[in-house]
């Protein structure tokens, strides 16, 4: 009996012992479960006197679903759950554990959110087009971490609010527009209007964040959106014609603007092959040759002969008769 009683004060000084050292580690505070743009993120604020060390572990559950774990031993102060095959209906929650070393702190539950539901919708994007006297309101639909706006709610319509430039008090609306693209035509000439879009669903309770105030200033009547296209396109198509033309006609142009150097037509002319009648009267006549004989005494050198053969007799005889033939 003294051996059962010693087991059960152990035990039950055991579990005391793990109780009190899992509450020397502090839990995280302010634990939330956030949507924005259909994502799914935990957060929550650290301990007090949190150290360097200290990291934390998630997990998050639907309705249809135990807790599964979501984080691990991570040092950031949030959890993005949006990754793990969400569905855009579902109802979440999720929890959180801080850890350090071989101790761990209790879990922190978050809130419950449904997902369509609660989901902040982020700002619409707005562009704006002149068209004379009226402005064309285009509506571009926030980009969702799934689906598309329209994949998600069957009812989507926009609430357009518009004004003149310094004129907010004055401000009209435009409530539940289905079309993504409005005309807005009571508008004077000449004037610079703001605009400003939300969107409503059918199932989520809040509208969407507002987009940025875009503005723009009407035209008049008589001006129409066509002239300022159609003076762009004339320009560039004879900017690319004269462009054209100078590709092709480069050669001829670059002679053009800068000539080479020319002799005078005079001295040209100095340069051409003579054909008057004086200069081929002056120019040197054919050199005609004539067959001839020396005759020396007795003896006849016939030309071709050497010279040196009628030496003899040209000294001993000095009348020479030379006669042509």
């Amino acid at each position: 009996m003294s051996a059962y009683i010693c087991v059960v004060v152990l035990t039950v000084s055991a579990l005391g012992s793990s109780t009190v050292a899992s509450e020397l580690l502090k839990r995280p505070t302010n634990v939330r479960l956030t949507s924005h743009n259909m994502n799914l993120v935990l957060k929550w604020d650290p301990p007090e006197g949190t150290t360097s060390d200290m990291v934390y572990t998630t997990m998050y559950r639907s309705s249809a679903t135990d807790y599964r774990i979501g984080c691990s031993n991570i040092s950031s102060f949030e959890c993005d759950f949006t990754a793990l095959k969400i569905s855009q209906y579902g109802n979440y929650t999720g929890r959180v554990q801080a850890l350090l070393g071989e101790e761990s702190s209790n879990w922190v539950e978050s809130n419950y959110i449904t997902l369509d539901t609660d989901t902040v919708i982020g700002s619409p994007t707005v562009s704006l087009s002149s068209n004379g006297p009226t402005l064309e309101v285009t509506i571009q639909d926030p980009v969702l971490s799934i689906l598309t706006l329209r994949d998600v709610y069957n009812g989507v319509t926009y609430n357009i609010t518009y004004w003149k430039k310094g004129q907010n008090e004055k401000a009209r609306s435009i409530a539940n527009m289905q079309q993504n693209r409005v005309v807005l035509n009571d508008l004077g000439p000449r004037t610079k209007y703001c605009v400003q879009v939300q969107i409503n669903t059918d199932k989520n309770r809040n509208p969407s964040q507002p987009s940025n105030i875009t503005c723009e200033s009407t035209a008049n009547e008589q001006e129409a959106p066509w002239v300022a296209a159609l003076v762009a396109f004339v320009i560039m198509a004879v900017a690319v014609a004269l462009l054209v033309v100078v590709v092709v006609y480069w050669k001829s142009i670059s002679q053009f603007l800068c000539p080479k150097d020319a002799l005078p037509p005079h001295f040209e002319s100095l340069l051409a092959h003579p054909k008057s009648n004086i200069y081929l009267q002056l120019s040197p006549a054919e050199e005609i040759c004539h067959r001839c004989s020396i005759i020396a005494g007795d003896r006849t050198v016939e030309e071709g002969d050497p010279l040196e053969a009628a030496g003899s007799s040209c000294s001993q005889q000095p009348d020479v008769i030379v006669e042509e033939r």
